[in-house]
This record gives structure tokens, C-alpha cells and sequence, in this order.
């Protein structure tokens, strides 16, 4: 059963302005179904992934090219980066739009090829594993830009027939094939994408006798999730050095496994915090990987609000970077303890966000959202909470609640 996605529109558009079109993201996500289902049969494709069509790749590039020609897929570039030049001389002799498609899931190499080859040739966008739009069935795609789907978000107060409760929400993530066929085991199933993961995109990336390591890295940013990066704490904690932890953070964020969100650049008066926070884009695996396995311990445990924070913010993050929105994502916080989850900024508008677990919203609940109008002085602002509660709408002067079903 195949689930539209968002960035379909994209997709589309990028394909009638740009010679190539790359499509990146974390393996599983999708990629090879979205295209195939998506492009009219009129594309030859091939997957870089077998052994003899790869060999062909690297060793004669001109015979592949001779043999897979355009319009063409490409699966997994990665393996064959080599052949990117070639496709530039390609491009070079025939500019028409919507030749090459090229999908790749290891963006730390691809992107340096990419930029060094195709620059101004091709379109790159991500896939990211299932926003709840798209796990749910009711996309908002004709609401690209922020200042319309916050528009929307505040005055729309029906929830839809059918969403996954929240546990489940978060305990199964996102990843179509989990989705679409829930009789999977995830822990096999996760168990497996761990491995591939580290065989396929991390072994060429660091030091053999460094993989037992990096294993063990993995499970403790996932324990960190929703929480303020600090190397130096990883590097004490690990007895590994901070450059290595840096590397290793950097692979995983060009791999679409974590998002690392910036803090807001302007102080408001006040000092800032300077360090990123740290986002699993994937909530089912970073359950796997904290070792939660029911909907009572993810609920009712220690990590039930950084966990639902991690889902929320990743799913504006695959919702605006799915659209190719000119918006920009930022949390803020000042030493003193003032905090915003999330900050959409974009036309010169920010949407402040508050993030909560509840299914109850108080008076409590905002404060922060309307301390945050007193520091930021902005005009005829709009403060938004996506909880839990089925409340929706606007729930006080400028603030609307937002349940998470529709985001």
C-alpha cells in the first residue's frame, strides 16, 4: 500500500526546472517506492547497490551511462560517486529538465560530489520517514508556507477520523515499511537497520576498533534527545576524544538520523544559550534505542515528554523541508532559564512554539508563551501549543492549541 508524500509536489516542480534531481535521506525512508511510484514508466532505472551494474559504474562510467540512459533513476549514488562528473559532461551537451534522478542515503560523501559536480545542475531534496500527515492520509501540501498552515492550525479545531494515539505514535516512528505492514517485528526490524546502518554508511566513515564505540554512542545521544548538545560531556562520558564525537555527530546528522536544531541568534536583552539541541528524527528507532518497548513504559516513563518533543519537532522539520519552505527552525533559551521549544521564523514573522506532553492545558501552560510575548515586543503576535489535549484552537489571547494529529 503505498502513502502519498509531501514532498511529491516538490519533487515534481524540481524536475521541470532542474537537468537532475537528487533525493536524499536516511535509508528506508522511502525513496525507491516515492519515485517509482511517482515517475511515469518512461524512466529506465538502476540500483548502484548490485555488484555487477556497480562495477560497471566505476570501472567504465561512459559504457553505464551508454547503457542506462536518460531519462534515468539512479539508486543509491552513493556507491558509485564517480559517475557524477560524467552525468555533469551529460548535462552539459543536453540541459533538458527532469533527465537524472539520482537518490543517495550517505550525504556525507554525496553532498561534497554533488557540490563539486552538479552545482546549479541539480535540485537536492530530502525524504524523511513519515510525518503523521502522511502516516494519517491527510496531507496539507496546499499549505506550503508557515504563515498559511499556522494560519490554518489556529482556526482549525476537528481532529481527524482516524490517527494513531500517541504512544503508538511514538513507539512505531515513522518508517513506511513499519507502517504500512505493522505485523513486522521492530526490534528485528530496527535491530537490522542498526547493522545495515553501521556496515553500509558508518565502516568507511571511522576506524574499525572504533565501532564497538560508536555503538555505544549512539544509545546515549538517544538518551540525550531533546536535550542542549554538549561535547564535552559525550567525550567524558565515552573516554572518546571531542574532534572524534564531533565527526561522529556529524555523520549521523548528514545521514538523517538525528536533526541538530540551532538556537534563535538574537538575545532580546538577555544572554543566549549558544549550543544546538539534539532530535532523533525517527522516534521508533530512538525507542529502540533507549530499550522502551511497550506504550506504558514510553508513556509513564522518565524520557514520556523529551520523547513526544522529538516527534513534534521532527515532524516540522520533514513538513517544511518536504515543501522546500523558506522558513527557518530555531529553539530559543537565555541563561536565566527562559525558554521556547521551537521558533519558526520566516517573511520576518516568528511563530513561537511550546511543546507539551498534557492532555490538560492550564493556565500554566502558558506562561512561557506569553513571557515570550513581553521579551520579543513583536506585533500582533501568534503563539501556538501542540499537546496532547483535543482542545484545540485558541485556548487564550494570541495562543492556540494545536493537538498533534494535526500537524
Amino acid at each position: 500500500m503505498y502513502k502519498k508524500r509531501l514532498t511529491e509536489k516538490s519533487i515534481i516542480e524540481a524536475l521541470a526546472t532542474f537537468p537532475a534531481v537528487i533525493l536524499t535521506g536516511a535509508r528506508q525512508a522511502g525513496k525507491t517506492t516515492l519515485l517509482k511510484k511517482l515517475l511515469p514508466d518512461k524512466y529506465n532505472y538502476v540500483l548502484l547497490d548490485e555488484l555487477d551494474v556497480r562495477s560497471m559504474a566505476i570501472n567504465d562510467p561512459k559504457a553505464f551511462l551508454e547503457r542506462y540512459a536518460p531519462p534515468l533513476i539512479i539508486d543509491e549514488i552513493q556507491n558509485a560517486p564517480s559517475l557524477l562528473p560524467y552525468i555533469k559532461a551529460r548535462i552539459e551537451h543536453d540541459r533538458k529538465p527532469g533527465q537524472w534522478v539520482i537518490t543517495g542515503s550517505q550525504q556525507f560523501a554525496l553532498m561534497k560530489n554533488v557540490s563539486e559536480s552538479l552545482a546549479g545542475r541539480a535540485a537536492v531534496l530530502p525524504l524523511y520517514s513519515f510525518a503523521i500527515e502522511e502516516i494519517i492520509g491527510n496531507l496539507h501540501a496546499d499549505k506550503p508556507d508557515a504563515r498559511g498552515f499556522f494560519e490554518y492550525l489556529s482556526k482549525h479545531n476537528a481532529l481527524p477520523d482516524k490517527y494513531p494515539e500517541v504512544g503508538d505514535w511514538l513507539l512505531n516512528g515513522g518508517y513506511p515499511e513499519l507502517i504500512v505492514n505493522p505485523a513486522v517485528s521492530k526490534r528485528l526490524w530496527f535491530s537490522s537497520y542498526i547493522q545495515t546502518y553501521i556496515d553500509r554508511d558508518v565502516r568507511g566513515n571511522i576506524k574499525n576498533a572504533n565501532l564497538h564505540d560508536f555503538e555505544k554512542f549512539l544509545s546515549l545521544i538517544a538518551a540525550r534527545t531533546a536535550q542542549e548538545l554538549n561535547y564535552s560531556v559525550l567525550s567524558r562520558d565515552l573516554g572518546i576524544s571531542v574532534p572524534t564525537i564531533k565527526s561522529w555527530v556529524s555523520l549521523l546528522e548528514a545521514s538523517s538520523i538525528i536533526y541538530l536544531l540551532q538556537p534563535y541568534h538574537k538575545n532580546f536583552g538577555k544572554r543566549i544559550i549558544k549550543a544546538p539541541k539534539l532530535y532523533f528524527m525517527d522516534t521508533g528507532l530512538l525507542c529502540y534505542l533507549v530499550k522502551i518497548r511497550d506504550k506504558n513504559s514510553l508513556l509513564f516513563g522518565p524520557m514520556s515528554g523529551a520523547i513526544f518533543e522529538t516527534a513534534v519537532i521532527g515532524n516540522f522539520v520533514k513538513r517544511f523541508g518536504s515543501l522546500v519552505e523558506e522558513s527557518s527552525l530555531y529553539y530559543w533559551r537565555s541563561i536565566d532559564g527562559s525558554e521556547m521549544d521551537l521558533l519558526v521564523e520566516t517573511e520576518g514573522q516568528l511563530y513561537p512554539v511550546e511543546v507539551k506532553s498534557a492532555s490538560t492545558i492550564t493556565s500554566h501552560h502558558l506562561k512561557t508563551l506569553k513571557k515570550w510575548f513581553e521579551i520579543s515586543k513583536q506585533k500582533n503576535p501568534k503563539g501556538f501549543i501542540v499537546s496532547t489535549s483535543k482542545e484545540t484552537g485558541p485556548i487564550a489571547e494570541n495562543i492556540s492549541n494545536i493537538h498533534y494529529s494535526l500537524l
